[in-house]
């Protein structure tokens, strides 16, 4: 979990085997408690996340949330109106290219779910902003990949492939016995291209609906606030490149969690120096790359040479910190001074 400022601020493990849902109920909950939270949260997940049940917890605690959510699961009359021309405005950047449109609507919408420790079915409505953005880079490639299992299909229907042989592009197949009355006798089956699923696949292509409780938050806002998400898949990159979380060779359930939590650490620590010394003005694998490649050779007794390469990055926390990172010649005196240096 990140706050606001996409610092990590929490972390939970659980077995991959359950579902991820009621965990951020769990962690926020255990967060605002070990912490003495008691102000109103904003609850930020993509559409994995985004369920009748989360919503209703976020509310029942004084909560809002921001999720986005699936157009093609939308009902037809959402869909038609995702669809629609009207009230779409264009967000243009800096040289005037046209980055997104967006538009915006606020109603009242039902949920219902079946409650996870009773099992009853529970209803609600609540009046929501529903933001829907149409990006014009996004809808070409995701015209590019629907039309590249699309030909997929085409190509192993024609030539009589088993239906396992289809993978991804079997959503735009519909399989039938091959017998008028629906008995599969000899394994065979009839394979015909799902027309009407491609067509609104096509058309749907590019749009994203963002659902929010934040009737009164600007939607670019919201916008700009859900795709701050980045940050999360950005720090799970970190943890399993740069600091070899994944492959996890531990069976133990206390070691496996130490080792997360190492690289959990190293994460928070790196986002502290990244947003509050550096204030953002560097990627985090700039920061990797110094602490890995920044050495120093010894010359003598008391002499030593500095073998890393001058990058921007050095110069700036060499002025920052004041801190002989790129001289050439260093004594004990600098290398006391940088190993002992605190932020």
């Amino acid at each position: 979990m990140l706050d606001a400022n996409q610092i990590p601020i929490g972390m939970k493990l659980f077995p991959g085997n359950q579902s991820e849902k009621p965990v951020i109920r769990n962690i926020i909950d255990d967060l605002k408690k070990r912490n003495s939270v008691s102000g109103r949260t904003i609850q930020i997940a993509d559409k994995g996340l985004n369920c009748a049940e989360n919503i209703f917890h976020a509310l029942k605690n004084g909560d809002g949330y921001i999720f986005s959510k699936s157009v093609k699961m939308l009902p037809e009359t959402e869909k038609t109106w995702v669809l629609l021309p009207n009230n779409y405005r264009d967000v243009k950047n800096a040289a005037g290219e046209t980055l997104y449109r967006i538009k915006e609507c606020v109603d009242e919408f039902e949920y219902k779910f079946t409650e996870s420790e009773t099992g009853s079915l529970k209803k609600f409505r609540i009046t929501e902003k529903r933001i829907v953005t149409f990006n014009p880079k996004l809808a070409k490639k995701q015209i590019y990949e629907i039309n590249k299992e699309v030909e997929k299909a085409r190509l192993l229907k024609a030539s009589q492939a088993k239906k396992s042989e289809y993978g991804d592009s079997a959503k735009y197949v519909i399989f039938t016995a091959a017998d008028k009355k629906g008995n599969d006798t000899d394994g065979k089956v009839k394979v015909t291209m799902n027309e009407e699923l491609i067509q609104k696949s096509l058309e749907l292509a590019g749009y994203n609906m963002l659902v929010t409780s934040e009737i009164s938050m600007k939607d670019k806002d919201v916008y700009n606030a859900y795709h701050n998400l980045w940050r999360i898949e950005e720090s799970f990159r970190i943890m399993k490149s740069q600091l070899d979380a994944r492959p996890v060779y531990l069976q133990k359930q206390d070691t496996i969690v130490g080792h997360f939590l190492i690289c959990y650490l190293a994460v928070l620590l790196t986002r502290l120096l990244q947003f509050k010394i550096l204030k953002n003005g560097y990627s985090s694998e700039e920061l990797f790359e110094f602490v890995r490649d920044f050495r120093v050779a010894k010359i003598s007794d008391r002499k030593y040479i500095n073998l890393s390469h001058g990058t921007s990055f050095i110069r700036e926390l060499s002025e920052l910190c004041s801190l002989p990172l790129t001289s050439y010649f260093l004594n004990e005196g600098d290398i006391k001074k940088m190993l002992s240096h605190r932020f």
